[in-house]
């Protein structure tokens, strides 16, 4: 299996966004996984989609959190993919 692939929907000026980079960025101290962060505004279909929610992670495909974002509820995704 490749390396895991986490999608952080997010956009400009998003304290809640910059804290959920963070929280990634510290869990891959521990686990492998490849970041991506999207720019909600840079698609109509996301800004619909997302725009209540962010930040919005996304593993492999499966939404795991919004808002205020939990380690462990990361964490537990990252290890059981």
């Amino acid at each position: 299996m490749g390396e895991k692939k986490v999608i952080l929907y997010t956009k400009i000026h998003c304290p809640l966004c910059d804290e959920a980079h963070k929280l990634l960025q510290k869990l891959q101290q521990e686990i492998s996984f490849s970041i991506e962060s999207i720019d909600i505004y840079q698609d109509d279909l996301l800004l619909e989609k997302y725009g209540l929610m962010i930040p919005v992670v996304e593993i492999e495909g499966k939404e795991i959190d919004y808002g205020m974002i939990s380690e462990g509820k990361v964490k537990k995704a990252l290890t059981n993919f």
